[in-house]
């Protein structure tokens, strides 16, 4: 008799569940679609669930799979299942991160070629039964300048294919060091740069309040006349509007979207023009990429059943379980502190150095570090960050991560410090637990303050003279936000001090625009947590 049952959902493909079959104490069962209600109804007998897309994973689900100790999702989105009800409930979340990176990168590439020559437009008159070779005079490849927008995995695996069409590569990412593309080949620019001198352009980068609508009117204003566009990775990065109008003036000569920022999408304007060509969402839809991420995703749940090490989990680390009683409390915090001081640093990361002080120092830290360096590193990368492949990110980025400890903990119980060097300089900052583990930001480059570092918040970096906190609460009064929370620190009278604001919604830009142009403010930034 079988010790395990497995639920497998969304026409995951037989062949990818080998891997579970081939285990004599797992049973495997398919299923059939199923609400929320019907699922809930049969979740309690079973050890583990493979899912794609379609079967959401709610905390109700959770609520009543008291056996389940392992949710797989045969992709790398994580979307329909609820991470925070999964670690809850001691659950593990696995997905395939790199099951469709080669899909992905081919699909560019088809798209990239597909423009260049014309090729839908050309077929779809043949099939009306027009020979028209004149009307597609296409460009070639070779000799053309591709701008990659993010050199993640798939950016990475689409530059190498470009350099052997022959194509020059320049590339924009923050989180890479000029080391690291150097040894690709590829030369790194910042963003402004890269515009004006790329043939074609191409977006790897995750969607993020940094990256949303990023190629927008300003940018298209900086490219050169002619340029063409793809992106095939998140809809939203590329402001829709704006490509239509530089598509109908001439300036971009034509675009090719496998993502829209509003999906599914058959009405959108831009299919009306004849230099523009789409596909469905298809840049994970290869036989092979579903066959990979079904086999991936089978082994990370044979692993976790067993016990064993798994690579690809989203939630939670594993770890010995003794020390995981003793750091389970820092974890969240450190993830905290990453998240917050990715939303401050400028420039080009090279270096992220933790310190761990008080009662922290004879501890095994390194799942704090790798919690910091996940937390660091999600808000910034399009591919999955987890506690299993955050180290290596980072360190394929050209980010080296150092850590130390350190007795002295400056009149707390224990802390943590993130230092974070970049080409633009340094920026620390440290946190604590209080009572009950409540995570707490204590100091900002040095100067005191006490933040919970949760919602949405305001940093605003100023000098230390009256009328500055004031103002700013004036302006959040006029643009009807409404404050949840104040904290003021400083180093010392009239120097540097620093303001931190909990708000209870997203900060527009006009009233971000506006603070910063407050007399006595340095900056401002705005950090979702």
């Amino acid at each position: 008799m079988a010790m395990y049952k497995v639920l497998v959902m969304d026409g995951v493909s037989e062949k990818g569940l080998e891997p579970l079959r081939n285990e004599p104490e797992i049973e495997v069962v398919i299923g059939s679609k199923m609400t929320e209600d019907e699922l809930i109804a049969v979740i309690g007998e079973y050890d583990a669930m493979i899912v794609r897309s379609a079967t959401k994973v709610t905390p109700r689900v959770f609520d009543h799979a008291p056996k389940l100790k392992v949710v797989g999702r045969a992709g790398v989105g994580v979307d329909n299942i609820d991470l925070n009800a999964a670690t809850q409930h001691g659950v593990l979340v696995v997905n395939a991160p790199d099951g469709n990176t080669i899909a992905a990168t081919e699909h560019t590439i088809a798209m990239m070629l597909a423009l260049a020559r014309n090729i839908p437009q050309a077929v779809a008159k043949m099939k009306n039964g027009v020979w028209d070779k004149k009307a597609f005079l296409g460009v070639e490849l070779r000799g053309k300048t591709l701008g990659i927008i993010g050199l993640g995995r798939i950016g990475s695996a689409v530059a190498r294919r470009a350099q052997a069409l022959e194509m020059d590569i320049v590339a924009y990412d923050p989180y890479i060091t000029e080391e690291k593309a150097e040894s690709m080949g590829i030369k790194l620019v910042t963003f402004d740069e890269l515009l004006p001198v790329a043939d074609f352009i191409t977006v790897h980068m995750p969607k993020t309040k940094e990256t949303y609508h990023m190629l927008d009117e300003r940018a298209f204003d900086m490219m050169k006349d002619g340029v063409r566009i793809i992106n095939c990775a998140r809809g939203g990065i590329i402001e829709e509007e704006a490509l239509y109008k530089y598509m109908k003036e001439g300036k971009v000569a034509g675009a090719a979207l496998d993502v829209f920022e509003k999906e599914p999408n058959t009405e959108s304007p831009l299919l009306e023009l004849n230099n523009f060509i789409a596909t469905p969402h298809l840049g994970a839809s290869t036989a092979e990429a579903q066959l990979n991420v079904a086999v991936d995703v089978a082994e990370e749940i044979v692993d976790a059943l067993k016990g064993k090490v798994v690579r690809n989990t989203v939630n939670i680390p594993s770890i010995n379980p003794e020390v995981m009683v003793k750091v389970k409390p820092y974890l969240k915090l450190a993830e905290k502190l990453g998240k917050f001081q990715a939303q401050l640093v400028e420039g080009r990361v090279t270096k992220l150095e933790i310190t761990f002080s008080g009662d922290l120092a004879g501890e095994e830290v390194k799942p704090i570090t790798t919690a910091l360096v996940k937390g660091f590193l999600d808000p910034i990368l399009q591919e999955t960050v987890n506690f299993i492949n955050a180290p290596l990110l980072a360190k394929n980025r050209g980010i080296s991560v150092a850590q130390t400890v350190n007795g002295k903990a400056n009149g707390y119980a224990s802390l943590i410090t993130l230092k974070v060097t970049s080409d633009k300089g340094e920026k620390t900052v440290s946190g604590t637990l209080f009572r009950d583990n409540d995570p707490r930001i204590v100091m900002i480059d040095g100067c005191r303050i006490d933040a919970v570092p949760e919602g949405y918040m305001l940093y605003v970096p100023h000098i230390d003279k009256p009328m500055i906190i004031g103002p700013v609460g004036m302006l959040f009064g006029e643009h009807n936000i409404n404050i949840a929370g104040m904290q003021v620190g400083r180093k010392e009278v009239g120097g540097k001090a620093i303001m931190m604001l909990s708000v209870d919604a997203p900060v527009p830009e006009a009233t971000l625009k506006a603070i910063a142009e407050i007399d006595g403010v340095l900056d401002v930034k705005f950090v979702s947590l």
